[in-house]
């Protein structure tokens, strides 16, 4: 499987620095997306005052991996939220209906 930042057999990464940062600030642009544009700027700080290390880009898999990952318990959360929302939607339209019938049945006897 390829990854977002593939390193080739000699070491080199395919994308600059600058690139990444790029990237990930047009996919924010592109999605309205703050969250996406709060990354680009930790990779940026990142990138431009971490610690150099043998991959550059480690700490850069980590941040995306780490939003990937809180991206997915929100959505988790949203989607239980939604089923919740859901089933009192559907209990309330129940107990809506059952309301009018007896309010059509008081006044069938008034």
């Amino acid at each position: 499987a390829a990854s977002f930042f593939q390193v080739s057999a000699t070491g080199t990464t395919s994308f600059s620095r600058s690139q990444v940062v790029n990237s990930v600030k047009q996919l924010a642009k592109k999605h309205h997306s703050a969250a996406l544009a709060q990354l680009a700027s930790r990779i940026a700080s990142m990138l431009k005052y971490g610690a150099s290390t043998a991959d550059p880009f480690a700490k850069v898999k980590s941040l995306i991996k780490d939003m990937i990952s809180k991206l997915e318990k929100e959505g988790l959360a949203e989607a239980k939220e939604k089923a919740y929302c859901d089933a009192e939607m559907k209990r309330s339209g129940l107990k809506h209906e059952d309301l009018a019938d007896d309010i059509e049945t008081m006044d069938a006897r008034i």
